[in-house]
């Protein structure tokens, strides 16, 4: 059986894969399903479960949580932002680490 657990770490053994082969935007992409994933089973555990949104969806639901602390939100936004015309983040951030720090506050990690 599959759990969210499952998923989520599978998440990020593919965000580190594809960083290893020099792939940051597939890092990024994977990095952004993590956080849905755990966003997912944040709201769960709240009693809401959005019915089929997305991970970029669910994040951009989160980055207005005025229960979330002003740098956990920050995160959710730094997830959101889009790359520029040369692939590149406009911010300065890993968007992997910043999605574990995530998922780890939403899940009481």
């Amino acid at each position: 059986m599959i759990t969210w657990q499952n998923e989520l770490q599978l998440e990020f053994e593919r965000a580190q894969q594809a960083r290893t082969k020099g792939n940051e935007g597939q890092a990024r992409v994977c990095a952004r399903r993590a956080a849905g994933i755990a966003i997912r089973e944040y709201l769960a555990r709240r009693g809401t479960c959005p019915p089929g949104a997305s991970a970029y969806d669910l994040l951009n639901l989160i980055k207005e949580d005025a229960r979330l602390s002003p740098d956990l939100r920050l995160i959710a936004g730094h997830l959101t932002v889009r790359v520029t015309d040369e692939f590149k983040l406009p911010v300065d951030a890993d968007l992997v680490a910043e999605a574990k720090r995530l998922c780890d506050a939403l899940l009481n990690k």
